[in-house]
């Protein structure tokens, strides 16, 4: 290469490389073609769906019995911590419907800020309450004031998989609910399919004949 070559690429480069922010359009022009580099990070992290990251203190501020409930998140049931409150000293049928109507009010409270933000809701709606087995029914019966079959299919499955799981039920994975007075009952079972899809799966259930 000769001086006078040398000195006709140094003009080149020196009317290519002015000041930064132009550098790129006037490399186009001297017909080098920048290199794209990836500039889009993405957004700032986040929080996993149906995922809290800490235990939420609001929900533990009151001492009382550890429970689980089964709140929506996504398509899926999912469990979140609770506590009820039962007397000290209570009797086990006592204990066993206070335990219940804790369940369902926990099931039917408005989800805290934390929940919230991992996308957990509930269908459970407020004011229901139970009530024990009338003459001749089982002695586990639970009977709902609004009867089964008139919940949708998310509150009832809500509420089929906390009470069966709960100190409310026999421990067998299920329990037998009932509406009103004069409702039939049936057994409802808390399946995996109903864990996974509670909108389009109904519970499993069998009637229940009164003695």
């Amino acid at each position: 290469m000769t001086a006078r070559d040398g000195r006709g690429r140094g003009a080149v480069l020196r009317h290519c490389l002015p000041a930064l922010p132009a550098l790129a359009l006037l490399l186009a022009g001297c017909g080098i073609r920048p290199t794209e580099v990836p500039t889009d990070f993405g957004g700032a992290p986040s929080r996993v769906p149906c995922s809290l990251t800490q235990p939420d203190l609001a929900t533990q501020t009151s001492r009382g019995v550890p429970v689980q409930v089964f709140l929506l998140c996504g398509s899926s049931l999912v469990t979140v911590d609770r506590t009820v409150r039962v007397p000290e000293g209570t009797a086990d049928a006592r204990r066993r419907m206070i335990v219940a109507q804790g369940l369902l009010e926990q099931l039917a409270a408005v989800p805290s800020a934390s929940e919230k933000a991992a996308g957990y809701t509930t269908h459970v709606p407020r004011g229901l309450t139970v009530a024990g087995p009338r003459p001749k029914d089982p002695e586990d019966t639970l009977r709902l004031s609004t009867a089964p079959a008139a919940l949708d299919s998310y509150a009832l499955a809500q509420i089929v998989c906390t009470l069966s799981d709960s100190a409310a039920a026999e421990g067998d994975g299920s329990v037998v609910l009932g509406g009103p007075a004069g409702a039939g009952l049936r057994r409802y079972e808390c399946t995996d399919d109903l864990r996974t899809r509670p909108g389009t799966t109904q519970p499993p259930s069998t009637e229940v004949t009164a003695g």
